[in-house]
């Protein structure tokens, strides 16, 4: 299916520009083109459950338009195998939706500009900031191509994960999917751009329930990496494990978390030192979302709050100190795993964004119309899920960078606190200025040793104190893979990475997570 990308593209061009330079008014006009080949299998009880390949294609098409005050139009379709035949068709008459949207959203735009004044001011023309136009062809990056895995050799891999797992005493049930993909992109501009770009993603999912002096214990993890069947086959992932081996890991974690008793919060703030893993989501809730412009400009207000950076142009910390000096942040496609593309999906070619710097709050994701509205660089942080939908401002790879600490002198230097291992759930104000994130692990600290585990702990924190408390950054930097991320109305899921090393700070530690 995806080499209907390699195959069309020259083809779409030029009936597509030349289509569209024809529309009177017509600005600009890009085109998306997707096409994927998914081949999974699932295990339930050492039994097997499910197998299948699900292969299909969507496009999406983006007008600007009409007079004075120009306007966006879109339109986009999910699209089978038996489409391609016509795939022209489909897209004349989608560019022609698009451009009829774009034109009537422009004199409406006129329209109510004329009639309220003083908030007709607000409605500018819609701009894209220039960038730089590219051809380019972009491979994927895998050992063994996973349009060469069959879905039994995936059942297999997943039946024999399930079976260890149902064979170690004290687990009551085990459910291991695994899925890997290839997915080929397209991208047709006006202006000139045509990239074509190929991904190949591979997941294992283990979910456990297991029981103990505790009670019971349910645990879900995954393993994977932008890469193909060797991430799981052969452990090349961040984790090091292929899927039988950490699928036992997760199994062997369950069992131990259901011997373990429950975390009892604390009373006041105590030392914490945050692990990689579970730092992953804690740059991704309170780094890396906040840090979306149109989060910023209130674009995502009614579907997921705002920014704790930035409350209008008036107000807000940029050029201040958010962080301790030894916290820089930065999100950056250009680093390895689910977050890794070369140019995002209006063409601009993906940059390595600081957010924080040695404390000091810099900048923040954007597109090319956000861009021009605050005056800034275009980044290429603009993608959807699928070509059918609108793209939205989403992370690539979002961290922590990384410091000059051991992570066990980190540990070592605290007499007292608690030691937080692995991501497991959050729960983010509004604006993301405080949080609660529970852990997977939590240890206590006592003379530089862990010592007791316990379950449903997590730490829960002001954003800024936590930040501007932090006072050890490790050395152990690593990027763990965010395999769902939503965001906007109509959700859209997206794959993508954060992480970072080790941190020391002070928070309140809580149970029940």
């Amino acid at each position: 299916m995806i080499d209907i990308i390699s195959n069309i593209k020259e083809r779409i061009e030029g009936f597509f520009t030349a289509y569209a330079r024809e529309l009177p008014g017509c600005q600009y006009a890009d085109l998306r083109v997707e096409a994927n080949d998914t081949r999974w299998a699932s295990a339930e009880d050492g039994k097997p459950k499910a197998a299948g390949r699900d292969e299909g294609g969507s496009f999406g098409i983006r007008v600007i338009a009409g007079g004075e005050k120009k306007a966006p139009g879109y339109y986009g379709r999910i699209f089978s195998l038996k489409d391609l035949s016509h795939i022209e068709e489909l897209i004349r008459y989608g560019l022609a939706h698009a451009y009829a949207r774009a034109m009537s959203n422009s004199r409406n735009k006129a329209r109510v500009s004329s009639d309220l004044e003083e908030f007709g001011r607000t409605l500018t023309s819609t701009e894209l900031s220039p960038v730089e136009i590219y051809q380019d062809t972009v491979p994927a990056l895998y050992k063994t191509d996973p349009r060469t895995i069959s879905p039994q050799e995936i059942l297999r891999l997943s039946e024999e994960a399930s079976k260890r797992i149902k064979n170690l005493s004290g687990i009551q049930f085990n459910d291991v999917t695994v899925y890997t993909q290839s997915l080929g992109e397209l991208f047709v501009s006006t202006e000139g751009a045509l990239i074509d770009q190929y991904f190949a993603y591979t997941q294992g999912n283990v979910y456990v329930v297991a029981s103990g002096k505790e009670g019971q214990q349910e645990l879900y993890e995954y393993v994977g990496d932008q890469r193909g069947w060797e991430a799981v086959s052969e452990g090349i992932n961040v984790q090091g494990m292929n899927l039988l081996d950490f699928s036992m890991r997760v199994a062997k974690d369950a069992l131990a978390l259901a011997d373990a008793k429950p975390f009892r919060s604390t009373e006041k703030e105590a030392v914490v030192v945050t692990d990689p893993y579970f730092n992953t989501l804690l740059s991704h809730e309170v780094i890396g979302h906040p840090t979306e412009a149109d989060r910023i400009l209130k674009y995502e207000t009614a579907y997921a709050g705002r920014s704790w950076f930035f409350k209008n142009f008036s107000e807000n910390f940029i050029g201040q100190h958010v962080a301790s000096p030894l916290i820089t942040t930065y999100s950056d496609p250009s680093l390895p795993g689910y977050g890794h593309y070369r140019y995002d999906h209006e063409g601009t070619k993906g940059k390595k964004v600081i957010h924080i710097d040695r404390g000091i709050l810099k900048g923040f994701m954007n597109s090319r119309q956000t861009a021009a509205l605050l005056g800034a660089e275009p980044n290429g942080s603009y993608m959807a899920t699928d070509a059918s939908l609108v793209p939205l401002i989403r992370m690539s790879t979002t961290v922590f960078a990384q410091g000059n600490t051991d992570p066990q002198k980190i540990i070592g230097d605290v007499s007292d606190g608690y030691y937080l291992w692995g991501m497991h759930t959050p729960s983010i104000s509004e604006s993301r200025e405080n949080f609660t994130i529970s852990a997977i692990k939590t240890y206590r600290i006592h003379r530089g040793e862990l010592k007791e585990l316990y379950r449903g702990g997590g730490i829960s924190a002001d954003s800024m104190s936590f930040f501007m408390s932090v006072d050890a950054v490790g050395n152990d930097f690593k990027i763990y893979p965010i395999a769902n991320c939503g965001k906007g109305q109509p959700m859209q899921t997206k794959r993508l990475g954060n992480g970072g090393p080790t941190l020391r700070s002070r928070a309140r530690v809580v149970g029940g997570g």
